[in-house]
């Protein structure tokens, strides 16, 4: 029996660019005969017409898929749902704007089913096409994570990857509800053989990501993946603690030599306010572990479906189960 590759598409908005996208996926699928395929649409809650083109698309082809949220719940909810619910023997995640070129998928599949790799990961090389700001944060915080985190996230990787069932396995124990994902394909470990390309440009469409999504989701990957800040700023309330010492001993050994009234009430307020402000970020440091902490607690689910047609081998065991029982 052939293998099967489930391939899992995260969508937002994407009406424009899901028939290219599908046109030139079935172009590599039809060279790889050795394989069968599934093609599993993720809807995120897309407010456009995306839903009806994958509708559209399931109707003429056998081998699609589809899990429709029934809101936005966003990219890494839709990966998370993606992986729940593919069946195939390989499951690669790559997107619907054709930046994570389907050419590829032929060398992918050669390095995870020779059994050498348990997956295949790409990474860019350039980001030709960004804009210049954007690229220089985008270094600084794969930079940063790869000196406060465990995780192994590369430089300019992409969540374009192909994975087998033992790497999938163990990205579904990561039970958290805040799923970072470039942070947890890193933390599960495994062999993975990096393939390098340059940057492609959107083929439709725009992009979802503005710099302050981007920013959000920085800050979400360190608070996730490294308590670092947390040592941060016990380091910095520990360090202001002996500059207010300092000045102590410096007013009285002044106070006694000369004998000089304490002045300088401007500095003080300078002062005074610079603590409020190590104070305060101090706070949201804590703050946005808390709120993470919180959360998790909550229980509640990554997604919610309105609406698929999968095959979930998983529900089909429990239902089994419990007619046995």
């Amino acid at each position: 029996m052939s293998d099967l590759i489930s391939v899992i598409v995260p969508c937002y908005n994407e009406e424009t660019a899901l028939p290219l996208f599908y046109e030139e996926l079935h172009k590599v699928i039809e060279t790889m005969n050795n394989v069968e395929f599934e093609v599993l649409f993720i809807d995120d809650g897309s407010s456009d017409n995306t839903r009806n083109v994958i509708l559209d698309l399931e109707s003429k082809y056998n081998n699609v898929r589809y899990v429709f949220f029934s809101r936005n719940f966003g990219k890494d909810a839709a990966m998370k749902a993606g992986l729940d619910h593919a069946t195939g023997d390989y499951v690669v995640i790559m997107d619907a704007d054709l930046q994570d070129p389907p050419a590829l998928l032929p060398e992918m599949y050669s390095y995870v089913s020779s059994g050498e790799y348990d997956s295949a990961a790409t990474r860019r090389v350039t980001r030709k096409g960004e804009p210049p700001i954007r690229s220089f944060f985008a270094r600084m915080f794969y930079k940063l994570m790869g000196k406060i985190s465990d995780a192994d996230i590369m430089d300019g990787a992409r969540d374009y990857r192909m994975m087998n069932r033992k790497f999938v396995g163990a990205l579904l124990q990561m039970k958290e509800y805040n799923w970072f994902s470039k942070g947890i394909f890193g933390s599960v470990g495994f062999k993975t053989k990096w393939i390098e390309f340059e940057n492609v440009e959107r083929v439709a469409g725009e992009t979802k990501w503005s710099f302050w999504k981007l920013f959000k989701y920085s800050i979400e990957g360190i608070v996730a993946f490294s308590t670092t800040p947390l040592v941060l700023s016990s380091a910095m309330g520990l360090l202001m603690c002996l500059v207010a010492i300092i000045f102590v001993i410096f007013i009285i050994v002044r106070k006694l030599l000369y004998g000089d009234p304490v002045a300088g009430w401007p500095s003080m307020v300078c002062i005074i306010s610079f603590i409020a402000g190590i104070q305060m970020f101090s706070l949201g440091i804590i703050g946005q572990y808390l709120a993470k902490t919180y959360l998790e607690v909550k229980r509640r689910p990554m997604y919610i479906i309105d609406e698929k047609n999968t095959n979930d081998k998983k529900e089909e065991v429990n239902v089994k189960e419990e007619k046995e029982a």
